[in-house]
């Protein structure tokens, strides 16, 4: 019996899959809690649903101490230079989670103020849809993501590789009417 019949373990493992499964068991993430995602976020790190157990102690209040950032809740046009400098100063590699409706797309918010997504700003790696998303879906998303990182190539560099969507997050749609015009089912009451 020689070590073909042993499963793989920590003797016949590679320092590549070493490093990779040190990656995805002990991500820092960075506080940029935006809007009302931001609340379930904090509510997946409390005791009820432990992040520790994933290697996630703690969220990071310094972008140099943390390597993955989650972005949770709506982004305004002001506040996204802000979001580029607390992503530039991570350390690499580094990965992105887009949390909710609002940060994937805009969410119901189509106007000039909010960014249309965060993927324009910085390189999303996986996004979890909702709104706002629950924490088991947040969690979904954590474990997409340390899946992706111990399949993935251990000199990525920032924008290269695919990225993986946890669901297709919906699109925002408008109600066709013209001035005066109710749409059918509803009345101008608005009851």
């Amino acid at each position: 019996m020689g070590l073909e019949s042993l499963q793989h373990n920590f003797l016949t493992g590679t320092l590549e899959g070493a490093v990779k499964w040190a990656r995805a068991s002990s991500s820092w993430g960075a506080n940029f809690g935006l809007a009302c995602c931001a609340i379930e976020m904090m509510a997946t790190g409390a005791a009820n649903y432990d992040l520790a157990r994933f290697g996630m102690e703690v969220f990071r209040a310094s972008p140099r101490q943390a390597d993955l950032m989650i972005v949770a809740g709506r982004l305004s046009q002001k506040m996204a230079p802000v979001l580029r400098e607390v992503y530039d100063q991570m350390m690499e590699p580094k990965w992105v989670i887009s949390m909710g409706v609002c940060a994937s797309t805009g969410g119901m918010f189509n106007n000039y103020a909010l960014v249309q997504g965060v993927d324009q700003i910085v390189p999303v790696d996986v996004y979890v849809p909702g709104c706002p998303p629950g924490p088991q879906t947040l969690i979904h998303g954590i474990l997409t993501l340390h899946q992706q990182i111990r399949v993935g190539q251990i000199t990525r560099r920032p924008g290269e590789g695919a990225r993986i969507r946890v669901a297709e997050p919906p699109q925002p749609q408008r109600l066709p009417t013209t001035s005066g015009h109710v749409p059918t089912g509803l009345s101008p009451t608005g009851a």
